[in-house]
């Protein structure tokens, strides 16, 4: 079983090793000492993203040499799709925050086996915070054990957002980092109750933080409610909900006429 070979302190040491490698870049409340560009869907990138990226496929793939590997910033092997191992990788989720100087975003890798996250290591260097995921082992913050959310009502239910649509003024608005991994890890931690989305996302973002979130006492699906899945041919899902069990089928409810309206559109 992968659960018994993988050598945890080194996959821990590999991305506290990248949290120091962004760090060296970063500049609270400036932009970074780095470059920065946009990609062809117009999110930014910087060479810190790539240098990360880089450090963590080195000393990731010296790990596990027979896991494969998928990444945001590498160009992707359909291999992959035979492998029953997969690193899954953001160097820098939150990308946007990075390069504002802001707080809110994190080296996220997981280690997926046969579809779903097995072990999983978030590194929120500015924010000095380290999460660790096994499965069916719980989860820490710093060493802390997380317990997640239990709220049971849906309205008054804290969501990591800028602002709300108006069918949603019952829910109440907490802090949002931009990293979507950042904010699933609050439900984790108990500083939010539900964290949704109505658009494509890609495995990488949400791989890690789907073990963070789950193994403290989450729910975490699609936009429509249905399971997650990793390593797919088309590495994306439609939406994310991550919240509290007791709030998950009011929020399947809510959110699903918008869900199959926006899905429909593309």
């Amino acid at each position: 079983m992968p659960e018994q070979r993988l050598d945890r302190a080194a996959v821990v040491a590999a991305v506290e090793e990248a949290g120091v490698l962004a760090m060296t870049s970063w500049r609270k409340g400036a932009t970074p000492d780095t470059r920065v560009w946009a990609k062809s869907n117009d999110t930014p990138v910087s060479e810190i993203d790539m240098e990360v990226d880089a450090l963590l496929k080195k000393r990731l793939t010296m790990i596990l040499p027979d896991a494969a590997w998928l990444s945001e910033e590498t160009v992707d092997n359909a291999a992959r799709l035979d492998a029953r191992l997969l690193w899954l990788v953001d160097p820098i989720d939150g990308t946007r925050d990075y390069v504002r100087g802001r707080d809110g975003w994190c080296v996220s890798v997981a280690l997926v086996a046969d579809g779903q996250p097995i072990f999983a290591i978030m590194a929120a260097p500015a924010q000095h915070k380290l999460w660790v995921a096994a499965r069916g082992e719980g989860v820490t913050c710093n060493g802390d054990r997380l317990i997640a959310s239990a709220r049971q009502l849906f309205a008054g239910a804290r969501v990591p957002a800028d602002e709300l649509p108006k069918n949603d003024y019952d829910l109440v608005t907490v802090t949002k980092p931009n990293s979507i991994a950042m904010r699933m890890t609050m439900v984790a931690c108990d500083r939010a109750d539900l964290v949704a989305t109505l658009r494509w996302g890609h495995e990488w973002d949400v791989a890690a933080a789907h073990l963070v979130a789950q193994e403290a006492g989450a729910v975490v699906t699609d936009a429509l409610g249905l399971p997650l899945s990793y390593n797919k041919r088309d590495p994306r899902d439609f939406g994310l909900i991550c919240c509290a069990p007791g709030i998950h089928t009011a929020a399947v409810q809510r959110l699903e006429d918008r869900a199959r309206k926006f899905r429909a559109e593309g």
